[in-house]
């Protein structure tokens, strides 16, 4: 197997007229697709114990009268409340599927504006010296201003509308996503470029064959953590000069002392956030295919 397979890059758009550069029979058919071993079944039931014990533990609190319910509502009793937010809103919070709907959305475009800028940057970055020494001081300095003190600045700025939560979270999810990506590319081994280029890969080839892949388990560790930082820049980012949102119903709850509608939300907004995080470790699976101790159990 030669380096560039060895890292998953795929040998099979060479150049016929470059194969004898390397000196060696390069094969030219198709490699079957690596398979993951099979796990057991009960085995993905186990992410769920440490989540239910924690409900349990929670539940009993309220059983044995250790916690007042006015400060830790129990899970049957916000379960409760829930129920009522969805199917009976109160008008001074709205409904709970409304707001989620309206957070969501707020959080898919900073999400996916803040991503497709990252990749670009960090790309750009990477694969050239004029690109990191233009780029990589800007988001190394933009990195180490206080997020959140930035929001009066977007208040003043945009107003009170949806436009600065959402630079808020796209600024949130591009700094993880961009520091993982550019730190992917520089870690390529630089023969790989070079074997790249004796065997004739064109630029947008090398790119395709040899930077994604290389790059691409670091990517994927810099999405993850992006999710989640743009999902509690979300949770911020609704609590000020906001109307409608989850953000907004935590401020109002807080304002009437209802503990059990602001751990409702914020319930709302782990589920979220393990949800985004499943979907990514889907991907994952199937991206890393050809690399299974890299892949997330």
């Amino acid at each position: 197997m030669s380096a560039l397979e060895q890292e998953g890059v795929s040998v099979t758009s060479v150049r016929p007229g470059r194969q004898e550069a390397l000196g060696v029979e390069i094969p030219t058919r198709k490699r079957r697709p690596v398979s993951l071993p099979l796990r057991r079944p009960g085995r993905r039931f186990r992410r769920l114990i440490s989540p239910l014990v924690v409900l349990i533990l929670w539940q009993l609190t309220h059983t044995f009268k250790l916690i007042s319910e006015l400060k830790l509502p129990p899970p049957s009793e916000l379960t409760t409340t829930g129920w009522n937010l969805i199917a009976h809103p109160i008008p001074a919070y709205g409904s709970l599927q409304g707001a989620l709907v309206i957070s969501t959305q707020r959080f898919a475009v900073g999400f996916f504006f803040g991503a497709v800028v990252a990749l670009i940057l960090a790309t750009a970055a990477g694969l050239s010296r004029v690109g990191e020494a233009a780029i990589d001081p800007l988001v190394q300095g933009l990195r180490t201003i206080p997020l959140f003190g930035l929001i009066p600045v977007f208040l003043v700025m945009f107003g009170i509308g949806d436009l600065p939560k959402i630079l808020i979270v796209a600024l949130a999810a591009s700094v993880p996503l961009y520091l993982n990506t550019y730190a992917g590319i520089r870690s390529i081994d630089g023969k790989l470029f070079e074997l790249g280029r004796v065997l004739g890969l064109a630029r947008g080839e090398l790119l395709r064959n040899v930077v994604i892949p290389g790059a691409l388990p670091q990517a994927l560790v810099g999405l993850r953590q992006s999710l989640g930082a743009a999902w509690l820049a979300l949770v911020v980012a609704e609590q000020i000069n906001a109307n409608s949102g989850l953000g907004f119903m935590i401020i109002q709850a807080a304002t009437f002392l209802r503990n059990d509608i602001i751990f409702v939300v914020l319930l709302v907004y782990t589920i979220l956030g393990l949800i985004t995080d499943w979907i990514v470790r889907r991907m994952e699976r199937r991206a890393l295919a050809w690399r299974p101790d890299l892949v997330a159990q």
